[in-house]
């Protein structure tokens, strides 16, 4: 027999922006259910040092805030599910997902926080090295590599950020491109050929990151010349991955407004999506910031945008019986 749960608000998505929107909402009083998804707890979950949100004096552990979030949102009233949406129906209140599980999920309001997945890729060496001197966000472990040779891998808007990013912290920066010009924005282009501790590497990919010494970290990276095959080994301590973002949104195309990368569309200053009573928070419809703490913050504002639009519906549906009443 299909199980049915109904909630004033369902919440997809365990990271800190789901998590966040269900302390909110279950604060007041509208006993969220949060689907935690294929990635319960999000990419904090696969993060070991965080140094960067705040309250915290001493680096903590990424797997362990998330455990402390899911804990919290608990104690206050939510309730976690463990499954997996496969299916929407968006075109009537209250909402229909249907999960893995063959479990239906029925909510007044919606709240997406599926998160972005990093591009990775994706040779042999990767997984190994990664939190080894290999990561995908510059702006979250760049301060660890303060002092240290590190490369940028990609040619787009992002790569050329982090290559900026990173000048903050080394002395000797190298972006690393598959292709003889980049795809990035002129503006960022000029200031990344200005910039004296930059430098460019045409026609390059990674054929893999070199591990040594104890504890295993990164020490060089193998590049492939794309025109010639030819393999050079570059000294490193850090490298950086920086090809993209894939927003976790195709089960949305259809059912909501997509831009042109696949986020979510929102209205300018709130988590209102193209259909009402449907929010999103999180990296699902950030693609500039990307942040734990950011993350966390429109989790907030979807959970106030979703109390607002169902505290507005509610008088609605009231306000005639009182006029008759009167």
């Amino acid at each position: 027999m299909t199980a049915t749960h109904s909630s004033r608000m369902i919440i997809l998505g365990s990271g800190p922006a789901g998590l966040t929107a269900a302390i909110y909402a279950a604060r007041a009083g509208l006993a969220p259910i949060v689907v935690q998804g294929i990635q319960p707890g999000g990419q904090l979950t696969i993060t070991t040092d965080v140094e960067n949100y705040p309250g915290f004096a001493d680096v903590i552990q990424g797997p362990w805030l998330m455990e402390q979030m899911q804990k919290q949102a608990e104690h206050v009233g939510t309730k976690m599910e463990w499954d997996h949406i496969s299916k929407v129906d968006l075109t009537q209140r209250p909402f229909r997902l249907e999960g893995d599980s063959g479990t239906v999920y029925l909510g007044d309001t919606l709240v997406i926080a599926t998160g972005a997945q990093a591009r990775w890729l994706n040779i042999p060496t990767e997984e190994h090295m990664k939190g080894k001197g290999v990561s995908a966000c510059a702006t979250c472990d760049g301060f660890f590599y303060r002092g240290k040779k590190v490369v940028v891998i990609g040619g787009g808007n992002t790569a050329v950020e982090e290559a900026l990013y990173m000048t903050n912290h080394s002395h000797e920066v190298t972006l690393i491109h598959r292709r003889d010009s980049l795809r990035a924005e002129k503006i960022l282009q000029e200031r990344l050929f200005r910039h004296p501790n930059i430098k460019v590497m045409w026609n390059r990919e990674v054929a893999q990151f070199v591990p040594g010494g104890t504890p295993e970290t990164l020490v060089a990276v193998d590049l492939r010349d794309t025109q010639t095959g030819e393999i050079e080994r570059l000294d490193t301590e850090g490298a950086f991955v920086a090809i993209g973002h894939s927003p976790a949104t195709e089960l949305f195309r259809g059912h909501l407004d997509l831009d042109d990368d696949g986020y979510l569309r929102v209205e300018t200053g709130t988590t209102r999506t193209s259909v009402p009573g449907v929010f999103a928070c999180g990296d699902v419809m950030d693609k500039i910031y990307r942040q734990a703490v950011t993350a966390a913050g429109t989790g907030c504002m979807a959970a106030l945008d979703a109390e607002k639009f169902l505290a507005e519906a509610d008088f609605e549906t009231t306000e005639p019986a009182a006029l008759q009443e009167a």
